[in-house]
């Protein structure tokens, strides 16, 4: 602990710089608090090392509180936004786009097995399509692959 009270701005720096990290790597920022506390942390360290807070671990606790406080009342509806802005286009995956000849008749009700990538996949479609036809993925879910009948021009 005496290390930690003698060091106090570069060992609150130091745990602010962790708490950022753990929030970002480990929890995806997902929650803020650890983000607000280590941005307060780091605050306060700087603040300690200019001497603009005395050198102790009671005002620099009570400064990292308030900042954290302050941090969350500021930040936290532009980070909710920013968070809220996730992307609907649908991702191209390695099985969109691969085309086959259906071996089993497949409909909404029948959903036949199909092996492929090492796979077993469930084939789904909206409407009937006869066996023998050529078709082609349109999405990959967990263990189903979405087809449609192909055009043949």
């Amino acid at each position: 602990m005496d290390i930690i009270a003698n060091n106090l701005a570069q060992s609150l720096f130091i745990v602010g710089l962790i708490l950022l990290v753990i929030e970002v790597t480990v929890l995806g920022f997902s929650t803020f608090v650890f983000f607000f506390v280590g941005l307060a942390a780091m605050a306060t360290g700087a603040l300690v090392y200019v001497g603009v807070l005395p050198n102790s671990v009671l005002s620099a606790s009570f400064s990292t509180g308030v900042m954290t406080i302050l941090a969350a009342l500021v930040l936290w509806k532009p980070l909710k936004r920013m968070q809220s802005k996730v992307s609907t286009k649908k991702t191209k995956s390695e099985f969109t786009d691969h085309q086959f000849f259906l071996k089993e008749s497949v409909s909404p009700t029948q959903s036949p097995k199909y092996h492929y990538s090492g796979v077993e996949w469930s084939l789904v479609s909206e409407e009937p399509i006869e066996a023998g036809t050529k078709v082609e993925v349109t999405e990959a879910e967990v263990g189903k692959l979405h087809i449609k009948a192909m055009d043949l021009q």
